[in-house]
């Protein structure tokens, strides 16, 4: 009796121990010590919540949803997610409200980490910056955040099925093209006058890349992944392909442009709209874009 008695306790006192234990977790800032895997996130960017999201997580908190509904789009926002404004001016009233365990912030907060430290503890994740290859560090960052929640076996079969995917998407263009795929320039209008064109550091370039599709405008990588650029300087992609990023809300006036009309892409039907799909998201924001992209790849292709 003595000694099942003295086990119990024992093991009692492991599981203390071990409840009590802390776990170190890494954001772009360093290491850091908390209690325990958090269970109540707040994200208050938009690429931090797509990676909390893909890890079957809802976050307490998210900022401006109805603009991540219209311009990230995937993954969805179950109900429960708490709209606590915009991304560079959250309601911290609100926030607070919500007691998270720990708040997820990317550079558009960066300045308000000591007012949100006083709330929760803070981890920083720094997706996007000139200094590292953005494609490289979102499924770094993806992989940090799954060891804090807890869900890191999760994430790596994530990781490992999105490649199969990607293969896949691959090989349906191979097939569609002949073994010969276009050159294709990745752009979003800014207007009807210019248009910002991603480069070597972007997701869709990165999703392109990997996909097997070489730039038809090949642009030194920045911090965003783009270049803003004159219309007229797509005239340059004489034999390759075009493919502008949804949403677009003046398709009339484009199709009424002299200007657009003149461009041998456009004469030659290699130009097509891409589905709203996030191009500074998260790990999973490569595959997101391979997807929509290959789809209108598939629909411009001469099989």
């Amino acid at each position: 009796m003595f000694v099942a008695l003295t086990r119990i306790s024992l093991i009692f006192c492991l599981f203390t121990a071990a409840a009590k234990a802390d776990i170190i977790v890494e954001d772009s800032l360093g290491t850091h010590k908390l209690s325990a895997h958090p269970q109540r996130v707040a994200a208050l960017n938009w690429d931090v919540a797509e990676q909390v999201l893909e890890l079957g997580v809802t976050p307490i908190a998210m900022s401006d949803i109805g603009g991540y509904q219209e311009w990230v789009v995937q993954p969805k926002v179950p109900q429960g997610a708490v709209d606590i404004g915009t991304r560079t001016e959250p309601n911290l009233s609100l926030l607070a409200e919500l007691k998270p365990d720990v708040i997820l912030i990317a550079s558009p907060q960066k300045d308000l980490m000591a007012r949100l430290s006083a709330i929760a503890p803070v981890l920083f994740y720094q997706n996007y910056s000139a200094k590292h290859k953005n494609a490289e560090a979102v499924v770094e960052n993806y992989l940090r955040i799954a060891q804090l929640l807890n869900k890191t076996e999760f994430a790596q079969q994530r990781l490992a099925d999105t490649q199969q995917e990607l293969d896949s998407l691959s090989l349906q263009l191979l097939k569609a093209y002949g073994g010969e795929l276009p050159e294709v320039a990745a752009i979003r209008f800014a207007s009807t006058s210019s248009v910002y064109l991603y480069d070597e550091n972007s997701i869709p370039v990165h999703a392109l890349n990997r996909l097997g599709i070489r730039s038809a405008m090949p642009e030194r990588g920045s911090q965003w992944g783009v270049a803003k650029k004159r219309i007229t300087e797509l005239a340059q992609v004489e034999q390759g392909m075009v493919l502008y990023f949804e949403p677009f809300a003046h398709h009339q006036a484009l199709d009424n442009s002299r200007l657009w009309q003149a461009m041998p892409f456009v004469k030659h039907q290699r130009v097509s709209s891409v589905a709203a799909t996030w191009s500074y998201g998260g790990a999973m924001s490569v595959l997101y874009n391979a997807r929509a992209l290959t789809k209108s790849l598939l629909e411009l292709s001469p099989q």
